[in-house]
């Protein structure tokens, strides 16, 4: 791979993160908004159409977002999620029912957006059917974001999630007391699905996502969870200063493997991983080149590698493949250097990878 392509895992895995967040609080004011407008609540400030322009611009935004966030966790090849997976509910082999439930509320956006482009071929009645139907995709994204979301336990995502149901449970109350002539069992039925929903949700977050080990109960592949990136690596250190490294150092690694066949006949090899010892971190390392047994004839390379309690990037290239000896030379932008030695260990049946990494500073 080419040492942009080696930065990519990296940016992708934060784009899909911030789109999928975007998306969720998009969808959450288009559906306040969606609910509110049914009560036609308007004032001399804020006539009726500014609501329902609003909505739809805001639902209309909300679906470019879902369509990033799909195209850079598929991109992304982090986890083996598949164009179907964010299609097709419940076949992935990554947290199948959670990441199942985001391929509904894609699902019922798409089938909003096309039912929208063919509103006069099918009626209107069926058209606002749908629409309805599409309500649903709010409550679905919003559990499918705390069961899969890489940031569930985070204070600031517990705050999304709770404004988000906030919100929306307002707009439902309103609409409520605004609808003085429905039924009153109409009405009562409201109000407890207002409160009973929120609740249950609530309920589940706390005794699932929000708990250690949330991510093998939530189906994470146990290869994954040995190189399991995370959102803020220097948390593993608090606020302790920490250098780069300066003296040679020695570490045990383990991490996972990905090879993808490229329609040019070229095998796409990425290792990912975790060090253990001397500076620790993450790193990634993409090889291309023509298959061979066992191997790859590398015709391309890229590495990343960032130590542990920092968040400075070090990239570079292979400069030497020898079998499972691999010898990379990184720098960051400032102009710090390491030479790289890795001798690797790969189960090919589960993808597990397992080896050392030697550093030499100053050496690359």
């Amino acid at each position: 791979m080419t040492l942009a392509a080696a930065a990519n895992g990296t940016l992708y895995w934060y784009l899909t993160r911030s789109l999928g967040v975007g998306a969720l609080v998009l969808l959450t004011a288009s559906v306040a908004l969606g609910v509110l407008s049914v009560t036609r609540w308007r004032s001399e400030h804020w006539p009726r159409f500014v609501t329902t322009g609003l909505h739809r611009n805001l639902t209309l935004l909300a679906i470019c977002f879902v369509a990033g966030h799909v195209a850079t966790t598929v991109a992304d090849g982090y986890t083996p999620i598949g164009v179907q997976d964010a299609f097709i509910p419940f076949v992935s082999s990554y947290r199948p029912i959670w990441l199942g439930l985001g391929a509904v509320a894609s699902d019922l956006l798409l089938a909003l957006v096309v039912t929208s482009l063919l509103r006069e071929r099918i009626g209107y009645r069926a058209w606002r059917y749908v629409h309805w139907l599409a309500y649903a995709s709010w409550p679905v994204a919003l559990v499918h974001a705390l069961g899969t979301g890489s940031d569930a336990a985070f204070g600031w995502m517990r705050i999304v999630g709770a404004m988000s149901i906030g919100l929306v449970v307002l707009a439902a109350l309103a609409r409520v007391a605004l609808s003085g002539s429905a039924p009153a069992g109409a009405r009562v039925a409201g109000v407890a699905a207002a409160l009973v929903v929120p609740v249950a949700v609530v309920a589940w977050y706390e005794s699932g996502p929000a708990q250690r080990g949330w991510a093998r109960r939530a189906g994470t592949p146990v290869s994954l969870l040995a190189s399991r990136r995370t959102a803020t690596p220097a948390a593993a250190t608090s606020f302790k200063r920490v250098s780069l490294p300066r003296k040679r150092f020695s570490a045990t690694l383990t991490g996972t493997v990905q090879e993808t066949n490229r329609t040019d006949g070229l095998l796409d090899v990425v290792i990912r991983g975790r060090v253990h010892g001397g500076a620790g971190g993450t790193f990634r390392l993409d090889l291309r080149g023509q298959p061979l047994q066992g191997g790859v004839s590398m015709t391309a390379s890229g590495i990343s590698y960032v130590p542990a309690g920092t968040q400075t990037v070090y990239l570079g290239s292979v400069t030497s493949l020898s079998g499972r000896s691999v010898i990379v030379d990184v720098a960051t932008a400032s102009g710090a250097r390491l030479q790289l030695s890795f001798g690797l260990n790969i189960d090919p049946q589960s993808g597990v990878v397992t080896g050392t990494m030697d550093a030499t500073p100053g050496a690359a």
